[in-house]
């Protein structure tokens, strides 16, 4: 199947996060395993000082369970897509191609750069998409409510700078 129903994966993630606030206490989220991954990276060069940095005192620079669920939407990305026969490795999407070229070091420096702005803005937001839009909008958190509707207006601005003033 290359295509889920909208309503029975929104239904699997809302029992899911109910799952995950029984077990764990906890709501699903992904940023912070990311900066916790910095940590552990950044301990390879300089060792225990990192366990004493402020934000590593309140999230320590270690594999939880956060680190697993992230581990685990890769494998199940990966699971699904050879499931589907969708699986195909590619360096420049077409849809990127056909706007801005087939060369991979446009695509690999902006995507690097995306990626490091949505760090930034997910450790200056408290939380990332899945953590506001999913756990945050679920429990009816305002802040998370706010970062939900910016996080579509700053989608939809990007994709028409991207696709409509550039390209």
């Amino acid at each position: 199947m290359t295509k889920w129903s909208p309503y029975a994966v929104g239904i699997a993630i809302g029992i899911m996060s109910w799952l995950t606030f029984y077990l764990s206490n906890k709501p699903i989220g992904c940023s912070t395993a990311f900066a916790r991954t910095s940590g552990m990276i950044e301990k390879l060069f300089i060792g225990r000082k990192v366990d004493e940095k402020e934000y590593f005192k309140k999230f320590p620079a270690k594999i939880d369970w956060e680190w697993m669920f992230v581990f685990g939407i890769i494998i199940g990305s990966f699971i699904s897509a050879q499931l589907s026969g969708s699986f195909e490795a590619v360096m420049v999407p077409q849809l990127w191609a056909n706007t801005f070229g087939s060369s991979a070091i446009p695509r690999l420096l902006v995507a690097l750069i995306g990626g490091i702005l949505m760090g930034i803005g997910s450790r200056w937001a408290g939380g990332c998409t899945s953590g506001h839009g999913i756990s945050g909008t679920l429990q009816l958190t305002v802040s998370s409510w706010i970062s939900v509707i910016f996080f579509f207006i700053g989608g939809i601005i990007m994709a028409q700078i991207i696709f409509n003033v550039i390209g």
